[in-house]
């Protein structure tokens, strides 16, 4: 029977894949890769052999209409990002609303994802959150920061190292020098951290010591 189904892979430690998930890989009969290189490395490691094709943010527009139709003829598929769960800042989402729009069943497995983490350790409120995922890196930012400086709730961003100081610099320029803050950096990796306090104090952190790898932010919300 055909089905789609979502599968999250390791954010770092490759022993946060689940039993489950490594069934399913192993099943399946084609597994969507957002690069098929990083993904070959865990395929070997957890020895699944499975037929690999590319499904990136380049292509995926391309490309639905034509898995809609394999999943018709009754495939079933996978899609696993470079790390995480598919379609939370990376492709998948447009599969999925079509398999909807087909009435082909879909089924996102649970597992690794960076901000459940990064939120819970931030020590910030969240019972309620909103992830915004990466700002905007130039049209419509300022207008975006300035809508999220009147939210209440604990706010998630992802970011990358090059532009956190940048990032840390508008939070102080749009939120507040006291509002709460909380960087968590390569998340389940060797070097993992996460560093808390304000806004300012943050800033002057990264300032002095660059940052490298994935990169969690989570603020705390207006009071």
């Amino acid at each position: 029977m055909s089905k789609l189904y979502l599968v999250p892979t390791p954010i770092g430690n490759l022993k946060d894949i689940t039993f489950r998930a490594i069934d399913v890989l192993k099943e399946v009969d084609l597994i969507l890769a957002e690069d098929t290189r990083t993904s070959g490395k865990l395929l070997k490691h957890f020895e699944i052999t499975t037929q690999m094709q590319s499904h990136h943010m380049h292509n995926e527009h391309k490309t639905v209409n034509h898995l809609i139709e394999k999943l018709k003829a009754g495939m079933t598929i996978a899609v696993i990002s470079d790390a995480g769960t598919p379609a939370i800042s990376d492709p998948g989402f447009l599969l999925v609303r079509a398999c909807v729009e087909n009435n082909i069943e879909v089924d996102c497995l649970p597992g690794a994802t960076a901000f459940v983490p990064a939120l819970v350790n931030s020590g910030l409120p969240n019972d309620k959150f909103v992830f915004e995922g990466f700002l905007p890196v130039k049209k419509g930012r300022q207008t975006r920061l300035l809508l999220l400086a009147e939210e209440t709730r604990t706010i998630i961003f992802y970011e990358s190292p090059h532009k956190l100081i940048k990032t840390l610099g508008h939070f102080c320029e749009y939120f507040g020098e006291d509002r709460l803050v909380s960087v968590s950096r390569e998340i389940t990796k060797l070097y993992e951290e996460t560093i808390r306090g304000t806004a300012k104090e943050v800033l002057e952190h990264y300032t002095n010591k660059p940052p490298k790898g994935e990169i969690v932010i989570v603020v705390d919300g207006k009071k």
